[in-house]
């Protein structure tokens, strides 16, 4: 069945007649004169037989792919599963980190730098999550918002020693004495 427009009638074989009152991505609503609304899954909709259709006038009725991208993009990004490429300096590349202890009978630990800058990139994501979340939050008062803030900016400011790993200035950790 071709997709129903709003103002289409229709007869559903359990429902009886209706009138499509909105167009959904994955449904129908209905409105049926002896059942009321009901939503009705587009896969399902073998069910009903269309009356008369109505021509769709204004493309509000339905989501462009545009706006479907926007709406996931931005869900995405307010919890924080949408990351930001961010790329490791060239220097590094192939690189690895060894860790030596002082104790020469214990054994190095050798990371492929990779690996390292990629947790760190996903502990500054997850601190700007944390940020948005403390900004919008509807219980805090504002005082409480600064000072919770300023323990994350002091963060920032401690994780300024892994900058060099990173290859644009703008991806840089930025303290408090920072602009």
């Amino acid at each position: 069945m071709e997709e129903l427009a709003i103002g289409s009638r229709v007869e559903h074989t359990i429902y009886g007649e209706g009138i499509v009152s909105r167009v959904n991505l994955t449904n129908y609503e209905i409105f049926f004169a002896n059942r009321g609304k009901v939503d009705i899954s587009k896969s399902s909709s073998s069910d009903l037989e269309v009356i008369e259709k109505a021509e769709s006038e204004s493309i509000g009725d339905s989501l462009t792919l545009a706006q479907i991208e926007e709406s996931i993009s931005y869900v995405l990004d307010k919890f924080g599963a949408l990351q930001e490429i961010v790329p490791l300096g060239d220097k590094w590349h192939g690189g690895t980190m060894l860790l030596q202890p002082e104790n020469q009978e214990l054994k190095p630990k050798e990371i492929p730098i990779e690996v390292f800058f990629h947790k760190i990139v996903m502990l500054r994501d997850r601190l700007r999550v944390l940020e948005q979340s403390i900004n919008s939050h509807k219980v805090l008062s504002d005082e409480d918002k600064v000072n919770i803030q300023q323990y994350i900016t002091r963060i920032y400011g401690s994780l300024t020693t892994f900058n060099l790993l990173f290859a644009d200035k703008e991806n840089y950790f930025k303290g408090a004495g920072s602009k």
